[in-house]
Order: C-alpha cells, then sequence, then structure tokens
C-alpha cells in the first residue's frame, strides 16, 4: 500500500504551534523509522499566509491538495466569531464525503460546526473555548475536559500540546501501538495518555511542591506481567491509595486503575502486532490473567477484538489500514 496522504489546511493568522504538531507527527522523516505519510500544506489562496508568531510563511498549494488528502487536518482557527469563507467550507465537505478523514485541533471544531460535521456528535476544543462551542452550536455534545475525541470520521482535540496526543493517537489507529511508540520516543513525548484524559491538571498547594509520578510510572511499566493493583503502586510511592490518587489527578488527570488498564491494554497492542503468541499468552504477559478479560478490556478501550485487531497490524508491508 502506498503512503497515507496527509493535508493540513491553513487559515489566516495561523497559528505555529497548532501547525506544528501535525507536522512534528506526520511530516517529519525519521532515521531508522520508515515512512508511513506524507505531509503537505494548503491554503484557499496559495502564497504568503501570516502567522500569529509575526511572520507571513509561503503556502504552495490552494484547496485542489484536499481532493487527494486521506486525512485532513485544520490546525486552529483565530477567526471563529467570523463566518467561515465558503471555498473552505465547501472543500472540507467535499473532502469528507468522498471519505477523508477530518481532524480539528483546538479552535478548528469551530470551523468543523460551520461545515455541519459535528452536528449531533460530540466533540471538544480548548476549554476555555468550550462554552462558547457550546452555546453557538447548541446540536453538538461540547465534552469540555477530555483530551480529545477520535469519531473515525471526525476528531477534535483540545489546545495545545492536545494536539499532539491526537496525532499520535491517529497515527496509532492508523498503523498500532508499536509505531507510534517509535515516533513519540523519536519525539521525546511523555507516555500515551488516552482521549478521556483531563485537559488540565489540578494545582497542587501552594506550599507543597508536586511529587513526580515518572519514577512510579517506570517502575509499574517494567511490571505489567504482574499482578500488580492500586496498593501495589501507592505501596512502591510510599503514599496511601488518596494521596496516589490525588497526584494522577494532578499529573496526568486520570486514576491509578484507569492508568494502569491503559498501559497494559497498551502493552497487549503492541504484542499482537509484533509477535504470534495466543491471547492467552499475551493476556498473562500483560497482567490481565485470561484471554476472556483481555478480550473484554480490549474491546472497552480499542472498540475491536484481538483477533480482528492482529489482522489490521500483523501482516503489514507499509501503508495504513484506513481508506
Amino acid at each position: 500500500m502506498g503512503l497515507h496522504r496527509v493535508v493540513s489546511l491553513l487559515l489566516p493568522p495561523q497559528s505555529t504551534f497548532e501547525l506544528a504538531c501535525a507536522a512534528e507527527v506526520f511530516g517529519v522523516n525519521r532515521p531508522g523509522l520508515p515512512a508511513r505519510y506524507t505531509f503537505e500544506v494548503c491554503a484557499e489562496h496559495p502564497g504568503p499566509l501570516p502567522t500569529q508568531a509575526g511572520y507571513d510563511m509561503t503556502v504552495p498549494h490552494g484547496l485542489s491538495a484536499l481532493e487527494r488528502a486521506q486525512t485532513v487536518i485544520v490546525p486552529g482557527w483565530q477567526r471563529r466569531a467570523d463566518a467561515a469563507p465558503p471555498a473552505v467550507v465547501d472543500a472540507i465537505r467535499q473532502a469528507h464525503r468522498r471519505g477523508a478523514r477530518i481532524v480539528a485541533i483546538c479552535s478548528a471544531a469551530f470551523l468543523l460546526a460551520q461545515a455541519g460535521l459535528l452536528s449531533g456528535r460530540r466533540a471538544t476544543t480548548h476549554w476555555r473555548m468550550a462554552g462558547e462551542l457550546a452555546a453557538r452550536h447548541p446540536e453538538i455534545q461540547v465534552e469540555p475536559d477530555v483530551l480529545y475525541v477520535d469519531l473515525g470520521d471526525v476528531a477534535t482535540s483540545a489546545g495545545t500540546a492536545a494536539g499532539v496526543d491526537l496525532c499520535l493517537h491517529l497515527v496509532r489507529e492508523d498503523q498500532g501501538a508499536a509505531y507510534a511508540a517509535q515516533v513519540a520516543r523519536h519525539m521525546v513525548m511523555p507516555p500515551h495518555r488516552e482521549g478521556g484524559q483531563l485537559q488540565y491538571a489540578t494545582p497542587p498547594a501552594p506550599d507543597r511542591a508536586p511529587d513526580t509520578l515518572a519514577p512510579l510510572l517506570d517502575w509499574a511499566v517494567e511490571r505489567l506481567h504482574q499482578s500488580l493493583t492500586v496498593d501495589d503502586l501507592a505501596s512502591r510511592a510510599a503514599v496511601s491509595t488518596r494521596t496516589l490518587a490525588r497526584r494522577f489527578a494532578e499529573q496526568l488527570g486520570t486514576s491509578p486503575g484507569h492508568w494502569l488498564l491503559g498501559q497494559r491494554v497498551m502493552a497487549a497492542r503492541a504484542l499482537l502486532e509484533e509477535t504470534d503468541l495466543p491471547v492467552e499468552a499475551i493476556a498473562a504477559r500483560t497482567g490481565l490473567s485470561s484471554a476472556a478479560n483481555l478480550r473484554r478490556r480490549f474491546q472497552s478501550l480499542v472498540h475491536t477484538t484481538p483477533a480482528a485487531y492482529r489482522r489490521s497490524f500483523r501482516p503489514r508491508t507499509g501503508g495504513v489500514n484506513r481508506p
């Protein structure tokens, strides 16, 4: 299969960070890692395009580039109070109708809303804009706290670094957990964050310095084959389970139990991709105790069966499992 074509639609004044999120994940060729994507940018009017950073960037392609995109990414939209350019809205709708995946980072959810792609559906945006999105588009089920929402054909993310989380999630869906983990390692990214995690952490009390969870997380990931529990994590950290839960909420926006389950399922995904081990053996290696439990947890978090997942990613020769 050929490379998956990603086209980023830019809108003036373009946010450089949101664009960089997409470009870093999909547009960088990394040593020792096979290329699976092509990346290009387009705008309604090719040529110089102003950015929020005070400089112009040259955009080589017009909206016709969206006609050959398999994934369209809109990295923010600063003029969300205005009516979107009709030609842009029409191009996005046409790309969606022919099967392209449409992705909005941060404020770009407002553009997808104007295009009608979010009506009657779930979506998110930066927490600061979530109320505005819900008020202007009551037909959308706005989820103000989550990092991202992936509906398959349409995906939206919260602000700033959540765009990276969403892009890596899409790579994981396209190419599998092992490939996405390699991309993340090249980017020196922290552990994978599920879309349902909170956008922001609870600030610690002013008189208490935050205790980083990183050593505990590393310790746990190396022992997923063991029957670790939340009590075990708390014991290792030398804190109560209540204190541990508070620290996870503050630093990761999730609970210790949910994080641990996510890591087990992530490890199972990698083993399904990279080995021929039976499901029973994978369940044992990832601490999920039994094949039945693995199947149940896998269905809940990945929305498919281990067997179907393995068929999608084991016989890969490059490319993606998405049209």
